[in-house]
């Protein structure tokens, strides 16, 4: 019994040690006005790592916060632990957040970063499939890099495909367009005037192509902070464009309730994960 509790004991110091692995994903990070000294933690964007062994396949996680903050806790680090317990290696994604004293062009950024996530995975793994989800403002970053990932911002000289394999957008914010965008969000990252090509560029509702991935939404009816008319015009364009796509609609839970809706017994996780099996 002994035997079994030590053996027991290292499996489990072993997961939380992987689990707490954090890389820095540039040796030089583009688009920085600062050296890394100057930038600080917070400026400094990594991956942190949760590795299995024997996982076939691999997610990106990309977590909210408007663009002003990034909610790596309950939106990250709990999210990669529950793709974990269905055998999936996870990568916690902490993207800089767009800010013009840190940067040249301040809208590129979260997106070089999450390219630069997508990048790092394929570099250094070979996963038979890698997908993205992302949360709120997270949810916008995972499917612009679902949408722009030909658009590549950042050094590529292995001609990598950035592309995810899957998409899971989570009360994402998708559109620019004033009557339903999340206006912290839009303003943090292309300003309160935009001009109209980002407006265009960074409205993701109006980027869904044939290349899109196979995406799944979850989305509450009462989410004051980002409407879900976000999601349902986003399965819109995916379902006129003919992307496998499907959507987890809550009555109530509002915004930012990460893994558990305290609202509905209902899982979104298990609806996304038989989806997820069922994906050909």
């Amino acid at each position: 019994m002994k035997f079994i509790y030590s053996i027991l004991f290292v499996v489990l110091l072993n997961y939380y040690t992987l689990a707490q692995e954090k890389v820095a994903l540039y040796a030089e990070i583009p688009n920085a006005t600062k050296s890394v000294e100057d930038l600080g933690d917070e400026n400094i964007p990594v991956l942190y790592k949760y590795e299995l062994p024997s996982a076939k396949q691999a997610v990106l996680v990309i977590p909210g916060g408007g663009y002003s903050h990034v909610a790596i806790n309950h939106e990250g680090h709990e999210i990669a632990k529950a793709f974990n317990e269905e055998g999936y290696s996870a990568f916690v994604l902490y993207y800089r957040l767009p800010k013009d004293a840190y940067m040249d062009v301040r809208k590129i950024g979260p997106l070089q970063d999450a390219q630069r996530g997508i990048q790092y995975i394929k570099e250094h793994y070979d996963f038979d499939r890698v997908g993205v989800i992302g949360f709120s403002a997270g949810g916008h970053l995972a499917s612009s890099l679902s949408n722009h990932f030909d658009d590549v911002k950042i050094r590529n000289e292995n001609a990598i495909n950035l592309a995810p394999d899957f998409s899971v957008l989570i009360y994402p914010v998708i559109s620019m367009d004033d009557e339903i965008t999340h206006k912290g969000s839009k303003n943090n990252l292309i300003g309160e005037e935009p001009g109209n090509e980002d407006l265009m560029y960074f409205s993701l509702e109006k980027q869904v192509s044939a290349k899109t991935p196979p995406t799944f939404l979850v989305h509450a009816e009462d989410d004051k902070a980002v409407p879900v008319a976000n999601a349902i015009r986003y399965k819109e364009a995916l379902d006129s464009t003919g992307i496998m796509n499907d959507i987890f609609i809550y009555k109530t839970g509002g915004h930012g309730f990460g893994l558990h809706n305290k609202t509905d017994a209902r899982k979104w996780s298990e609806a996304m994960f038989s989806w997820l099996k069922d994906l050909k």
